[in-house]
Parts: structure tokens; C-alpha cells; sequence
């Protein structure tokens, strides 16, 4: 498979020498002369529809971006990642996600781990989980950081009009203890369960509130009482688990990155708050996309042609920055769960050959919820002098009084047309104008449910596997977040020495 650098491929120079004709007020001038554009720039996906008439190309930009995918042998890089191949190089890994979403395809431990899942969350769904006085578990507090965090939060707060209102579930992934404190707000010892998921089960942040919330546990309950009915550990290293007091372990696998170990047991508390069916649908749903992602043909394939529009920005029309505005306050949560995804997996300045790249790589991802936004950034975003593409979602049926739904669906495209046609009439000030052309697409997605809300996550999984293809990196090893860690490690090992040899004050004792 193809490990050169992209800009060496014929397309990578044909698309440089095309991009100066999109600058200005290009996109503005194509809408006007095509009104078919939004026909012929949409390709559809299992449940959604990605619309990008209102992105600075056309079909001559789009064959070649196609032509740069091919030559990048994007189909080939495709087939080992879903064949469970090691694509992670660095680590001599598979990155095989999409096993955990396979149906009856999937390996035999991963149908184990979603049936202990089910059977313990159908324990807490009901009611027969006891805690160690006796009394059912109500509260599921989630430990975790980074993937063991974000992905199982954004499933609970984008499906909570579906979850059990018996049980409460919240989150601490933050080593600031505020943060475990107000997870705890109101919580009783005795009906509180916690989640504690870690590959390693050494993660400083998470084991520092585990620590924590045992010690919370043995301060509120009879001296002596065995807290292992209050732990669930999600974890590859069980021993570790099993000696820290978890009653129960799920498993994790190195072949899973923490940032695509939504679809595994990381999301146990997320089954145990909208139910064993509605969680397999959040797998089929991913599933649905892998399967698209696997047998459409590139000018039709919505997750590669998310990414290769996402390239053009961001290497052809220099865009450094890349907006998510989901239409959608269920999914307020999704810029922050994609700003993991892509940046931590495609952040990167060195190439599958060890050298360091020439060309930009992955955009800063950010984003917030609309309408909430349009009172925030939207002014940069209309009339600032960098150009930030956007992503808006938006979604055709979701739950609420549908006259309100339809002033957030008018928004949105109003948003969209603003930002591409702008408005340039010479009798406003010049403050009051806008200069259009500025790029967006709009993903279109059937309704908000389970099932969509795993095809929406698993596109944009395979959107930044295709942009580490086109850019030669590894885009499932993260060595860049190591260094801050041993540097911590390392100033608090400092400190604790010099407390422990400090000098005592004037007329006290060494000890």
C-alpha cells in the first residue's frame, strides 16, 4: 500500500493548480450559474444525506480529489482496517473497531463481553443490583478520561428522552476533585454504583478518582463492609481490577483505541441507561456505515467524501479550522467527542516513514450546539477574516413540538445560505455586508434514535481513517500526549521529595 507522500500523486498538483480559481467570491458565482449543484454535489448514506453544493469545488475539484483517494490506494488501506489488519503501525496493532459492531460476524469475545453487558445492566435496569446494605443501586457514577469518557457520555446525553428514569448517571473524567464532587451532588452511598474504565487500569486522572470515591464509600458505610457490589472496572488488566475491589470486570482489548471504544464494554453505562435494545441498535447503526464505507464506490462514499472535501480545505484552500454545529441540543456534546477523534488521531507532524510532512494535517475541530452558537462565534464565521468550513447536522424528525423544530431547521439553512451567498448590496454600510463564499455542508439525517446517532459516530470514524490515508499517518497511535505526562509524573515526584526532606521549623524535630 501506498506510504510516498500524497504531494508526490499527479491530483496533489492538479488540485493545487485548481484551487486558485475557488478564492474570492467563486462559490458565490457557482450557485448563482448552477442551481443543480445541490443535486449533483449529495451523496446518500444508510439513514443520512451529505449535501455539499455549498463547498468551493465542483465536479472538476471532486474528480480529482477521487483521483488523489486512488492514488493514496485508499480502497486497499480500507479493506486491512476492516479485516482487522495492523494499520497501527507504530504499534503493530489492528485499530478493528468495526469488529465490535459486526453482528453475528463479530469475534467470539466480543459476543461474551456485550452478553455480560446485557445481563449486568438488565440487573441495574431493574432493580436487583444490590449495593452492600442491601438496597438497590439508583446512581451510576462513570470514571474515566479521554475515549473511556466522551464516547459513553455523548451516548447517554443524546439518547436521555430514552433513558430508564430509575437510574441517574453521571460523569467525572477530570482529576479536579470538583469535578468527582459534583458528580456525587445528592448521591447515597449506600445506592451508588461506580464505573471505572481503564485500559491499564494505572490512568492517573481516573484511578485518582476511583481512589477517591472508595474513600467516599468507606467514610459514609459500616467500618468493614465489602465495597465490591459498589465497583464495576472496564479494563485489560482484570488483575489489577479485581485487587483494586471491582465486583465485576468487563474487558477491553489492545486491538480497540480508547477513541473508538464507544461500540465496547467502555460504554457499559451507557447500556445500563437506554437498555441492551437500544444500544444494539447503536451498533447497527455503525454497522450500516461500515458496510456503505465498505462497497460504495468513492464518488458516492459519504465518509470519504467527507473526508476529501475536509483535504481540500484544509491543503488545497488553506483552512486551519473546521466547525461541527449540530442542529440538535441532544448532540451538544458531539464537537467535543469529535475534537478527540480528529485531533488526537490525525494531529500529527511525521508520516508512516518516520519523516516530518510539508503539508498540513488534521484542522482544530470545534464547534457548539445551534441555534445556541449564532449568539457566540457566527459572527467570525460570516464576517471574520479567516474562513472556517462548517459541518451542519440537522436532522428531519426528533423529539419535541414539531412548530419549534421547524424554527431550528429554518435556522440552519438560513445559517448555511448566509454564510455561502452572503449579501453585498452597496447601498448597506460596509459593516452590514457580508462577503459569501464561505463553505459548508450539511449532513441530513433521518431522525434522532439510536441507530442513527451510531451511523453519525461511525462516518466520521472512517471520515478521519480516509484523511490519515490521503496524509500518510498513522491516525491510531497518539505518542504526542506522552510527553506532558512524564513531565507531570516527574514535578510530582519532585515535590513530594522536597515535602518529605523539608527543613522543620525553628525548634522542631526532624522526623
Amino acid at each position: 500500500m501506498n506510504v510516498r507522500s500524497p504531494t508526490a500523486a499527479p491530483a496533489w498538483r492538479r488540485l493545487t493548480a485548481l484551487a486558485d480559481s475557488w478564492r474570492g467570491d467563486a462559490l458565490r458565482r457557482a450557485l448563482a450559474a448552477d442551481p443543480a449543484r445541490a443535486a449533483t454535489l449529495a451523496a446518500d448514506a444508510p439513514g443520512l444525506r451529505y449535501g455539499f453544493a455549498r463547498q468551493c469545488l465542483d465536479d472538476a475539484v471532486l474528480a480529482q480529489l477521487v483521483a488523489l483517494a486512488r492514488s493514496r490506494d485508499l480502497p486497499a488501506w480500507r479493506s486491512a482496517l476492516l479485516a482487522g489488519e495492523a494499520v497501527n503501525d507504530t504499534e503493530q496493532r489492528p485499530a478493528w473497531h468495526s469488529a465490535l459492531r459486526a453482528g453475528a460476524a463479530a469475534p467470539p469475545e466480543v459476543h461474551a463481553a456485550h452478553a455480560q453487558m446485557r445481563t449486568l445492566a438488565a440487573r441495574l435496569r431493574e432493580g436487583s443490583w444490590r449495593g452492600a446494605t442491601g438496597r438497590s443501586i439508583e446512581r451510576i457514577v462513570h470514571l474515566g478520561t479521554g475515549g473511556s469518557d466522551l464516547g459513553p457520555r455523548l451516548v447517554v446525553d443524546a439518547l436521555a428522552e430514552t433513558a430508564t428514569p430509575r437510574l441517574r448517571v453521571g460523569f467525572a473524567a477530570n482529576v479536579d476533585p470538583l469535578d468527582l464532587s459534583r458528580a456525587l451532588r445528592d448521591a447515597d452511598p449506600e445506592t451508588t454504583l461506580f464505573v471505572v474504565v481503564s485500559k491499564t487500569f494505572t490512568t492517573q486522572e481516573t484511578m485518582e478518582n476511583a481512589r477517591a470515591a472508595k474513600a467516599w464509600l468507606m467514610r459514609a458505610l459500616p467500618a468493614d463492609t465489602p465495597l465490591d457490589a459498589h465497583f464495576v472496572a472496564v479494563s485489560a488488566n482484570a488483575a489489577a481490577a479485581r485487587a483494586f475491589g471491582a465486583g465485576e470486570v468487563l474487558p477491553m482489548w489492545d486491538w480497540v483505541g480508547g477513541r473508538y471504544s464507544v461500540w465496547s464494554a467502555v460504554s457499559f453505562s451507557a447500556m445500563a441507561a437506554i437498555g441492551a435494545e437500544a444500544f444494539d441498535e447503536l451498533l447497527a447503526g455503525a454497522h450500516d456505515m461500515d458496510a456503505h464505507f465498505a462497497s460504495a464506490p468513492l464518488e458516492r462514499n459519504v465518509p470519504a467524501l467527507l473526508a476529501l472535501v475536509g483535504v481540500w480545505n484544509v491543503n488545497f484552500l488553506g483552512a486551519a479550522t473546521q466547525a461541527v454545529l449540530p442542529y440538535a441540543t441532544p448532540l451538544r456534546l458531539l464537537p467535543a467527542y469529535l475534537q478527540q477523534l480528529e485531533m488526537e488521531s490525525n494531529g500529527k507532524r511525521v508520516d508512516r516513514a518516520g519523516h516530518a510532512v510539508d503539508y498540513a494535517t488534521a484542522p482544530v475541530v470545534w464547534g457548539a450546539e445551534g441555534t445556541v452558537g449564532q449568539h457566540s462565534f457566527h459572527q467570525l464565521l460570516h464576517q471574520g477574516t479567516q474562513i472556517v468550513p462548517v459541518d451542519f447536522i440537522v436532522f428531519d424528525e426528533a423529539p419535541g413540538d414539531p412548530a419549534r423544530r421547524a424554527i431550528l431547521a429554518a435556522h440552519a439553512e438560513a445559517q448555511a445560505e448566509a454564510l455561502a451567498r452572503g449579501l453585498d448590496d452597496p447601498a448597506l454600510p460596509a459593516y452590514r455586508r457580508y462577503p459569501g463564499s464561505r463553505p459548508s455542508s450539511t449532513l441530513r439525517v433521518e431522525r434522532l434514535d439510536a441507530r442513527n446517532l451510531g451511523r453519525l459516530i461511525a462516518l466520521y470514524e472512517h471520515k478521519v481513517f480516509t484523511q490519515g490515508v490521503i496524509w500518510n499517518i498513522n491516525s491510531f497511535d497518539q505518542w504526542g500526549v506522552e510527553l506532558g505526562k512524564q513531565l507531570a509524573k516527574a514535578l510530582l515526584e519532585k515535590s513530594a521529595h522536597r515535602a518529605h526532606n523539608r527543613v522543620p521549623a525553628a525548634g522542631g524535630t526532624q522526623s
